[in-house]
């Protein structure tokens, strides 16, 4: 009996031992509680969140508080607030956390530490911390280390959130040979990551995402052969993946992705037999797929979205039997989709059937085609997605006969055509449906009229006729994003209302309806519609009913598309009622009057379009709040007088300014100038005089030349549903810029009354696609400069009262696709280049010009060939004129102002004269005597 007894001592012994109480049994040591309570009192706590933190109360029994129940020492501690939480607090040193020299465990969770600048100094002086958290604390500074063995038994180390630090990750990080788990993501570490060798023998997990290290993956991570979880994404990683693995065999979970890798996929990646997911999207990987991908028989989730892929979809990932997303959007991929689902092997299919995929993505390819009846059997799929691809065929009811999960299909932009039965059914209820531009019609989908829980639906461009039914305007009470366009649908549009649980929630709540043959007044819309194209129909009478009808406060609507209609009457000012708009569009009516005084409250505006009405008065004033405005189109109205010099100081981000063919007048403002990021300029068919201001050349956006589109001005919620647009009028045509117009700028000036010479200024535009200067009155010279806008596709200078030659730079525009210089006074021999010799004869006839394209000879009238060898620069050779001109002025004054008088004047001439003979008297009384 006693040795049983002993023995259960011993055994209750080690299990106290190696066990931790949130409560124990005894009191918390004195010089612990006291640092504690050092704390408690000078932390800044104005939330009262460490309110369990009672002075004087055993601080074993606080919360966050763990002491070790044989020891009373503290062995955990956290303090931490939930991130999502409003309350607050401050900490503003460390230096306490020096007596809990016991402690295991730190955890401070979203506290602000910014100004305990010496934590690292304190946390070095822990000698048994092995979990370290300091998660999203505003800490800020980092520093070397010069002896980090004090800390060697760090297990965890957490600094992830601490957006603030702006330097390079200091050594010591990477030399902490017990580290199992290490997370520096959302730091802003700047690389590149330090040389080998490093010491992370026990390193398992490796965060460091959300950083800006700006380099390529360093060396020694591949030879960490116990690690199984990389997330460096949105990290800055650039360069190539290398070719060879090293030890890393036991990856689990590797995310690359958001980053600015170029290299194929590394061979070695299909050897981790272990690999659950991989995510490498959003880089520039190239090549292709491997067949080696089935060898990841533990793979889950693979997404290669956002890439530059291409070859034939890889068919032998039908042998993932766990794969449960795939994702391959956004790549070149190309060949018949039916490869990925039906291929056989020894009889045997391995196409992509399993039934443990719920989520696959083939969208943005090039994969043609038509869609096989065996997706029909992926029974577990919740989310399809092939939109914008080419394929073509006909879809039916087998293609959905087992997709009772299928909760979203994307399939939009391909040349796909439904056919169901009438009463057909779907096993399906889907949340999101989107096959628009499939051929649908001609009736309505009463199928439809199943889906219960639909939230986004289009059905756009489909063929279909007739009235929409009853029963679906009801349904689409419920819809967020409802996409008619493009059919031909007829008959009035009733309110348009959403559910009663919407109101006070925000949206999008998104309803195009645009490019049908709906009639009638504009209909009602709910105060809770964010987006609402009614374009392209013919809706009929005035906007007042529309506009002025607010019974319910303010409409929460950003974005409204009333072009192409019939609206008449005069704008109506009730904009008050609208004051989260961005974008209105009510070009191509019949309104009448001048813009009203309301529309001031727009202060959120970004684009307005009042193209192709007959709106007059002069330019709107009440525009002038609205600063945020990135394009103006006001052109083809009866706007008339000058324009206001607070048109070039209001509009800092204004990138598209049309007014032509109005009745604009006067000068232009020098203030134009000050528009840095404008694109479009376009003043044509107007009344303006005087000189082309000499600021021109302070168009900074029109100065860079642009290869890419950095960011398109998208305006909808559904990225790509509406993108800024301009219709600009280049090479002797108009077109519409939408995607590209980032890439696109231009200047048109002509049919005005504009006089003076063109601006050298103009030539710093290199950045400059098309200009147009025809149809005035301007003189002088052809800047010689021209040659420096490398761009430049279209040039028309036609109808002017230029003169002298044209400069011999013309001949560097290679990309010069449209020349008019016909009816000037220009003259020489047209510049040798392989562009101007091509343009038709018109383009010089008028002028006084010889050479191709031209019939006459220069050979055979020798006055007007120039000497391009010995060419004089243009602006020398006025120099050298204006000298010569000088002189000739300077003396002629000079020698009638002397002479002259002397001529004229008796009394001068004798004085003169008696003068030079005592001058010759007295020059010889002082020679001396040979």
């Amino acid at each position: 009996m006693k040795v049983l007894a002993i023995t259960l001592w011993v055994l209750l012994f080690f299990i106290l031992k190696n066990t931790k109480f949130v409560v124990c049994v005894g009191i918390c040591r004195e010089n612990e509680q006291r640092a504690l309570e050092i704390l408690k009192k000078e932390v800044y706590d104005p939330s009262e969140i460490l309110s369990s933190w009672v002075v004087g109360k055993d601080c074993c029994e606080w919360e966050g508080v763990v002491c070790n129940n044989l020891t009373h020492h503290v062995i955990d501690l956290s303090i931490s607030i939930d991130r999502f939480d409003s309350r607050y607090l401050r900490i503003n040193s460390l230096e306490w956390l020096t007596s809990l020299s016991s402690l295991e465990n730190l955890e401070i969770e979203s506290v602000d530490l910014s100004k305990a600048n010496e934590w690292l100094q304190v946390i070095n002086m822990l000698p048994s911390l092995v979990d370290l958290r300091l998660y999203n604390c505003s800490l800020h500074h980092i520093t070397p280390l010069l002896d980090h063995k004090k800390i060697s038994s760090l297990k965890s180390l957490n600094l992830s959130g601490n957006y603030n630090f702006n330097s390079s990750v200091p050594k010591w990080v990477f030399n902490l040979p017990n580290l199992v788990s290490l997370d520096l993501s959302g730091c802003k570490f700047t690389g590149p990551f330090p040389d080998g060798p490093v010491n992370l023998t026990s390193l398992t997990t490796f965060k460091a995402s959300k950083n800006s290290f700006n380099c390529c993956l360093p060396k020694w991570l591949f030879d960490l052969n116990n690690l199984e979880h990389v997330d460096l994404s949105s990290s800055g990683i650039e360069g190539a993946i290398q070719s060879k693995s090293g030890n890393i065999t036991k990856l689990k979970y590797l995310d690359l992705s958001f980053n600015n890798i170029n290299s194929t996929i590394p061979n070695w990646i299909y050897g981790c037999k272990d690999l659950e997911s991989l995510f490498f999207g959003l880089n520039r990987l190239e090549g292709t797929v491997s067949s080696l991908i089935s060898n990841l028989s533990s793979i889950t989730i693979i997404d290669l979205s956002g890439n530059m892929l291409s070859g034939k979809l890889p068919n032998v990932i039908g042998k993932l039997g766990k794969l449960e997303q795939l994702d391959l959007s956004g790549n070149q991929f190309e060949g018949d989709i039916s490869e990925l689902f039906n291929v056989r092997s020894n009889f045997l299919s391995v196409g992509l059937r399993n039934t443990s995929l719920t989520f696959l993505r083939l969208d943005d390819n090039k994969l043609t085609g038509a869609l096989p009846e065996s997706v029909g059997q992926l029974s577990m799929l919740q989310h399809f997605s092939i939109f914008n691809n080419r394929l073509e065929g006909v879809v039916t009811e087998s293609h959905f006969s087992k997709l009772t999960h299928l909760q979203s299909f994307y399939a939009s932009r391909n040349n796909l055509t439904l056919k169901v039965s009438r009463n057909w059914t779907p096993p399906f209820q889907v949340t999101d449906i989107k096959i628009g531009s499939w051929n649908i019609g001609p009736l309505f989908p009463m199928w439809l009229r199943t889906q219960k829980q639909i939230a986004h639906v289009d059905i756009s461009d489909g063929g279909i006729k007739g009235e929409v039914p009853t029963w679906f305007w009801n349904l689409s009470s419920q819809i967020q994003f409802l996409n008619l366009s493009h059919n031909q649908f007829v008959g009035e549009v009733p309110i348009i209302s959403t559910p009663s649980w919407t109101d006070g929630h925000g949206g999008p709540w998104t309803m195009c309806l645009g490019s049908n043959n709906f009639s009638g007044p504009l209909p009602l819309i709910s105060t809770i519609v964010t987006e609402l194209d009614l374009s392209n129909n013919s809706f009929s009478k005035g906007l007042s009913n529309f506009l002025c009808e607010a019974k319910n406060g303010s409409y929460k609507l950003e974005i409204l598309n009333l072009g192409g209609n019939d609206l008449s009457e005069e704008i109506p000012d009730c904009w008050m009622n609208w004051p989260e708009l961005k974008v209105l569009i009510l070009r191509d009516n019949n309104l009448i009057g001048s813009l009203p005084r309301s529309m001031e409250v727009l202060s959120n505006l970004l684009s307005l379009d009042l193209r192709r009405n007959r709106l007059n008065g002069p330019f709107p004033s009440s525009l002038e709040k609205c600063t945020k405005l990135n394009k103006i189109d006001l052109a083809e109205n009866e706007f008339i007088g000058k324009l206001p010099s607070w048109l070039g100081m209001k509009f800092p981000t204004l990138i598209v300014l049309i007014l032509r063919s109005n009745k604009f007048n006067g000068e232009l403002p020098q203030e134009l100038c000050h528009l840095k990021n404008l694109q479009i300029l376009d003043l044509a068919n107007n009344t303006f005089v005087g000189i082309i201001p000499r600021c021109i050349g302070n168009f900074s956006a029109m100065v860079k030349v642009k290869k890419e589109v950095d960011v398109e001005l998208n305006y909808s919620y559904f990225f790509g549903d509406l993108i800024e647009s301009a219709m600009v009028t280049t090479k002797g045509n108009m077109y519409q810029y939408d995607r590209i117009l980032a890439l696109f700028t231009s200047m048109d000036m002509s049919s005005n009354n504009l006089s003076g010479d063109i601006p050298i200024s103009l030539t710093r535009l290199a950045g400059l696609r098309s200009f147009n200067l025809s149809k005035n009155n301007l003189t002088g010279r052809i800047p010689n400069d021209i040659g420096n806008m490398k761009v430049l596709e279209s040039v028309d200078l036609s109808e002017n009262q230029l003169y002298g030659q044209i400069p011999q730079s013309f001949s560097s525009l290679t990309t010069l696709g449209y020349l008019n210089l016909s009816d000037n006074n220009l003259s020489g021999m047209i510049p040798l280049s392989t562009q101007l010799q091509s343009f038709d004869s018109t383009s010089f006839q008028g002028n006084k010009l010889c050479g191709v394209p031209l019939l006459v000879n220069c050979s055979s009238n020798h006055e007007n060939i120039p000497n391009h060898e010995y060419e004089v620069d243009e602006s020398d050779k006025d120099e050298v004129d204006w000298f010569y001109i000088s002189m000739a002025i300077g003396f002629a004054l000079s020698f009638w102002g002397v002479c002259g008088s002397l001529l004229f004047k008796r009394s001068w001439r004798h004085a003169y004269f008696r003068f030079l003979d005592c001058s010759w008297e007295m020059l010889l009384e002082k020679l001396p005597i040979c």
